[in-house]
């Protein structure tokens, strides 16, 4: 069985927000997350879609959470409040 986490929110500009999201791999990895799909929406390329596999929900969750990613995602320009869900296959 497989455990995901799927992340949706908008950026304030998607060319910004990446490079900013892609320097952050190092803590992704150390949360036990794998990226498996960096999505934007068809309508609005500043809807952001990221679907994770998460080795364990606890430090998925953890990460999530953290103050840290908090402050990261304000410096990468996310426009409103992530909408965050946990997942298993």
């Amino acid at each position: 069985m497989s455990d995901y986490m799927l992340v949706r929110h908008k950026v304030k500009d998607y060319s910004k927000w990446k490079p900013a999201y892609d320097a952050d791999l190092p803590k992704r990895v150390d949360a036990g997350l794998a990226e498996k799909y960096v999505l934007q929406g068809a309508d609005n390329p500043n809807e952001v879609v990221v679907l994770f596999e998460a080795k364990d929900l606890k430090r998925a969750k953890a990460f999530a959470t953290s103050a840290d990613l908090r402050q990261t995602m304000e410096k990468a320009g996310i426009a409103d409040k992530p909408d965050i869900y946990y997942l298993h296959q």
